[in-house]
């Protein structure tokens, strides 16, 4: 299976390639159009700041690229906000896979921080937008991504900005109020939080990803 990574101006790619590397598989960092539009899996991750990101990936026609691609996809932390239409940060307009606006947290409570950094729960929905459904130990049928994490999973997250709930949401996270943990639409799948450093979950949600 040949799994690519797309290069561009975003950090923490490294973090990514070693937790797919666990997983059993050798990735590919690779901006060339050919080696991402062959690749099996493509994988859009990083740390970064929309406005910058969306410039650079326009600048060099990324943006058009991943919209195209036919092959599973996943976004990950700000490739997942990248993926939506719109982002609050710096009035960004983002590929506009997923027709949600990322917006800016905005706390209520003094213990309530921005960012949001650190483990917090991602309650994988047996339906779209069934919220208040038990989540035992898998038992319930989740999306494929998101199979096999246990009861109570915890992921780890750090971001200033999040997705609400939307018909495309298929796993939640509470933080100041709840929000979209994690997405899905067609071939393209997304998570704010981090895989590659929340442990044996998130190299499930790798696994999984690549099973797809």
């Amino acid at each position: 299976m040949e799994v690519a990574i797309v290069k561009y101006n975003a950090g923490n790619i490294c973090s990514v390639m070693n937790a797919l590397e666990r997983c059993g598989v050798t990735p590919i960092l690779t901006d060339d159009f050919e080696v991402l539009q062959r690749a099996d899996r493509v994988i859009f991750p990083g740390q970064g700041q929309a406005h910058t990101t969306m410039t650079y990936l326009k600048e060099h026609k990324l943006d058009k690229l991943i919209k195209d691609l036919r092959q599973p996809v996943l976004g990950i932390c700000i490739g997942m906000q990248l993926m939506c239409r719109h982002s609050e940060e710096d009035n960004t307009d983002c590929l506009g896979i997923f027709d949600v606006d990322v917006v800016k947290f905005r706390p209520t409570l003094p213990e309530d921080k921005v960012p949001q950094m650190g483990w917090n729960e991602l309650t994988p929905l047996s339906s779209p937008l069934d919220v208040g459904a038990s989540y035992e130990g898998g038992k319930n049928e989740v999306n494929p991504l998101l199979e096999g994490l246990g009861e109570n999973p915890f992921v780890y997250y750090i971001h200033s900005y999040y997705v609400p709930l939307c018909p495309y949401t298929i796993g939640v996270t509470d933080y100041v109020q709840p929000y979209s943990g994690a997405l899905h639409k067609d071939n393209f799948y997304a998570v704010q939080f981090h895989p590659e450093k929340s442990g044996s979950v998130g190299e499930r949600i790798l696994k999984n990803f690549l099973a797809i």
